[in-house]
């Protein structure tokens, strides 16, 4: 039995039918391995030991009966949990960075999925620039002169920012370029950060599949195409899911992918995909969709991730 503390956002909150999280605590309850929940605001570091104010913590998959937390309790999380998972959804700002700081501080000797040090230095629009020879023509910048360039280039382009998560905030500018000053001026003013300019992929109205890796094997797969009117596939905002196989350039992508995710300690990872060839983000932070792709598939995602996370408890001794 391993003691496991689940690092999320609140309980209450969640959509048990499609949570990844959720179906992750199910799984490792269902192997009898104790749960605790805390919330990343709740660490605390002293003399080399970080703890929590944490819950323990049952689920059960009933709709607004779906979890029963135990009196709260100190738990150590260098010296009395075997596994902590990292489950909070970004934004990637300094609250989530420095709850990587303080975890990579007990990596030694508890198991942090994914690995705190790796998931700071791969924030998903960036580490993917690393493998730029997948991807669609991309500008970083806050220049509206570059970006004005680019879409001139390009002649569609797409504006995004550089630490968002779940579809929010993507902006399509057409080739008459109205607006993009106005937006990169909001842009501008809303993020200290440049933003991602990329053009834009026509393909996307045939979906954006989400593949997920374990331990840098592929596990599955769904294909979320875009709601009425939208650009954006994002289950979060009205996207829907499709049951879908990899193209001969995905699997590519993951032979890739794999070895690096692997050593790096990235073992639940989703990675983007338009057009089944462009690589768009590496989503490591708190990646979702294995309720879907086990719905279309019959696979058993959590079981997987949680065999990983066995495997490497198991190593360590």
């Amino acid at each position: 039995m391993l003691t496991v503390a689940v690092q999320m956002d609140p309980l209450d909150s969640i959509n048990i039918a499609g949570d990844s999280s959720f179906a992750l605590m199910l799984s490792a309850q269902g192997r009898g391995h104790r749960l605790f929940h805390y919330a990343p605001e709740d660490l605390n570091y002293r003399e080399g030991r970080v703890w929590t104010k944490a819950h323990p913590v049952t689920v059960q998959r009933v709709d607004g009966d779906h979890f029963t937390f135990g009196d709260p309790v100190k738990l150590d999380l260098g010296e009395e949990a075997d596994v902590v998972l990292m489950r909070q959804d970004p934004p990637f700002d300094l609250g989530y960075i420095t709850a990587t700081h303080l975890l990579e501080r007990i990596a030694d000797r508890t198991l942090v999925v994914n690995d705190p040090a790796n998931v700071r230095n791969a924030p998903e629009k960036v580490w993917v620039l690393d493998f730029a020879q997948f991807m669609p023509p991309t500008l970083v910048t806050r220049s509206v002169d570059e970006a004005r360039a680019f879409l001139a280039e390009h002649g569609e382009i797409v504006v995004k920012p550089l630490h968002g998560n779940g579809g929010k905030a993507i902006f399509k500018i057409g080739s008459d370029g109205a607006n993009l000053s106005s937006l990169i001026e909001v842009f501008n003013t809303a993020y200290r950060e440049p933003h991602m300019v990329q053009a834009f992929l026509p393909d996307i109205v045939k979906g954006d599949k989400r593949i997920v890796l374990v331990d840098g094997e592929i596990a599955g797969a769904i294909n979320r195409l875009p709601g009425e009117g939208e650009i954006r596939s994002n289950l979060a905002v009205g996207g829907s899911a499709a049951k879908t196989e990899l193209t001969d350039k995905e699997k590519e992508i993951c032979a890739v992918l794999g070895p690096e995710l692997k050593k790096r300690g990235l073992l639940f990872v989703g990675i983007d995909v338009i057009g089944g060839q462009w690589l768009t983000e590496i989503n490591v932070t708190s990646p979702t969709g294995i309720v879907a792709i086990d719905r279309f598939n019959g696979t058993d995602t959590a079981g997987m991730i949680w065999d990983a996370i066995e495997a490497r408890v198991a190593a360590r001794g």
